[in-house]
């Protein structure tokens, strides 16, 4: 798909990997481009040298994310491209709570399904449309640290593949977001983390790898290359791939 004038909706966009995307598709031409967070006030300044929009709402809200679908159908345009960003990182392994369980699960996965609820039915009428969904290299392989992160993760890779091939024929196209490290809110005081160990990028470079899979219609968008062969050491060997892995736990849950 080409971005050019098309109608570009980014959540989590307020920093990081969304406000590079947001910039990125403005970049590319889109006709408009409208930046979604959690912060209000952050979303209004990521906007503004975009001449796009923003709504301050919570993407864990069905009804606030619901709404703002269709005030924006209604008032800017039909969305031709919806990039499911926000994200959110608790640590932690089977004591997780169950509260932060929950928060992980709405934010990093039930906020794709919401989004699709709402907008597959729409761009399957009018023809199709475009989902960018961020998960992580977490949802291909796992995360050392966080039990919930790499599960929710692993639901969101699942999700985007579900929407991909039952949905296809209707014109739909998805691209999944894996990248290992970026650096980003999230990321901030964990440079020495394992996620990091093949560098940590900026998020320009991360959002201009997404463009180019919108381009492209490609599904698996990796930003570090290296991902890529991880995954098929995974499958070519998985015993000897959760043997190495259990060497990473050993040496970064050390860490202070």
């Amino acid at each position: 798909m080409e971005i050019d004038g098309k109608i570009v909706v980014v959540t989590g966009a307020a920093n990081g990997i969304g406000l590079a995307l947001a910039q990125a598709f403005a970049r590319h031409d889109a006709a408009h481009v409208i930046c979604a967070d959690l912060d209000a006030e952050g979303a209004a300044k990521a906007a503004k040298p975009l001449n796009g929009s923003s709504y301050g709402i919570d993407v864990a809200d069905p009804a606030q994310l619901s709404a703002m679908i269709d005030d924006i159908e209604a008032q800017i345009g039909p969305i031709d491209i919806f990039c499911s960003n926000a994200g959110i990182l608790r640590a932690g392994g089977i004591e997780t709570s169950d509260d932060d369980w929950q928060k992980m699960w709405e934010v990093n996965v039930l906020s794709h399904v919401w989004a699709a609820r709402a907008l597959v039915p729409r761009m399957a009428k009018r023809g199709g449309g475009y989902f960018l969904n961020t998960a992580s290299a977490a949802g291909l392989l796992n995360q050392i640290g966080s039990l919930s992160y790499g599960v929710t993760k692993h639901a969101a890779v699942g999700l985007a593949e579900w929407i991909a091939l039952s949905h296809g024929d209707q014109g739909i196209k998805v691209s999944v977001l894996c990248p290992q490290a970026v650096r980003t809110q999230m990321t901030q005081g964990h440079e020495d983390h394992v996620a990091a160990l093949d560098g940590m990028l900026e998020p320009a470079p991360v959002a201009e790898a997404c463009i180019e899979a919108i381009k492209t219609e490609t599904f698996l968008v990796l930003p570090h290359p290296e991902v890529l062969g991880y995954m098929r050491a995974k499958t070519d060997d998985y015993d000897r791939w959760i043997a190495g892995m259990q060497k990473l736990n050993r040496r970064f849950t050390a860490l202070p």
